[in-house]
């Protein structure tokens, strides 16, 4: 008995799949378009979502103790002091240190042009022509943008009163009620799929934002620790660039560590040498002990899909979308249950 010959794409290929191709790829750019137009409010719905889902696990573990409304106020009003404390004191150092180190790297740029002169000279006068200039032009618009961006992200996230206490807010009403607000985004998915989307998001979505807070949280205090015994300028600052970086996730900390060694590189080459490598052990202890404890019931895609997925999130929704496009992608690979994209197990 001879087995069905298998069509290939073009014999798949009609009329109406070509209509619904083409309706899901209209509907996918109208989406993004009304994305891109309700930017700001996303931002804050989806960022004060994040915070109320990662407050609920103090909730829930205070809930056993005492009325469920008791204890969800009782932890908004502790992270409210937190953050607050965390502004007043941390936030106003940080921009401090943050603007100095933006002049102490413009210096150290600005220092190496006459170096490049003499190289660019040296190597004329043997017949090659190269345009150090040219290069020294991006090597400063990089780094630069590399440090504004990261301590940019901070501060926004101090100055911008008016947006934190709009999410502060919302991610309030969110923990007191937002069981009600998730049954009703459930109702638009069969009823029987309700606890497995349940598991799948809490798995990849919160699990991902719970483990990198706690990731970025032991780089930060680590590097400034380190940076603090090795007498580097900027500690707090430079620690921060190094957390920021960290968020982003595949190849976030490497570019973070070596930004933060160029920039050490302005005070002492071997104090550099030394930061680069400390900053390097600490990323394999993060890397190989405390991320497979904290991330092993979470994520599970293949590498190349998490840098696909950051591509599109970033052309997609921007700073946004680079911190949401990995947790997005892990439920839509678990959701679908595709192997082939997912990570060894």
């Amino acid at each position: 008995m001879t087995s069905p010959a298998t069509k290939n794409l073009w014999e798949m290929l009609t009329n109406s799949s070509l209509v619904r191709f083409l309706l899901l790829f209209a509907s996918g750019w109208a989406l993004l378009q009304l994305l891109s137009y309700f930017e700001t409010v996303i931002v804050v719905f989806t960022i004060a979502a994040i915070i109320a889902f990662l407050l609920n696990y103090p909730v829930r573990w205070l809930k056993r103790f005492m009325p469920r409304n008791v204890a969800a106020v009782a932890v908004f009003l502790v992270s409210l002091v937190f953050i607050g404390g965390l502004t007043l004191t941390v936030g106003v150092s940080l921009l401090s240190q943050g603007q100095q180190l933006i002049d102490s790297v413009t210096e150290f740029i600005n220092a190496l042009t006459p170096l490049s002169e003499r190289v660019e000279t040296f190597l004329k006068a043997r017949n090659l022509n190269v345009n150090l200039r040219a290069l020294e032009g991006q090597l400063r618009n990089q780094t630069l943008n590399g440090v504004v961006a990261s301590l940019g992200v901070l501060q926004i996230f101090f100055a911008n009163v008016l947006n934190f206490i709009l999410i502060m807010v919302v991610s309030f009403f969110m923990l007191m009620d937002g069981k009600r607000l998730w049954k009703l985004l459930l109702k638009i998915i069969p009823r029987h799929l309700h606890l497995r989307l349940n598991r799948i998001v809490e798995q990849n979505f919160l699990g991902f934002f719970q483990g990198q807070l706690i990731l970025m949280l032991f780089l930060i205090c680590s590097t400034f620790i380190v940076f603090l015994l090795l007498d580097v300028k900027f500690p707090l600052a430079l620690a921060a660039i190094v957390g920021v970086f960290d968020l982003i996730p595949g190849i976030g900390a490497t570019l973070g560590i070596f930004l933060v060694a160029f920039i050490v590189l302005a005070q002492n080459v071997w104090l550099a040498l030394k930061v680069l490598v400390a900053c390097i052990v600490l990323q394999q202890i993060q890397d190989n002990i405390i991320y497979p404890r904290i991330m092993q019931n979470s994520l599970n895609l293949h590498p190349v899909i998490v840098f696909l997925a950051l591509l599109i999130g970033a052309k997609a929704a921007g700073v946004l979308g680079i911190f949401i496009a990995i947790p997005l992608a892990g439920v839509f690979v678990d959701w679908f249950d595709i192997d082939e994209m997912k990570g060894e197990a």
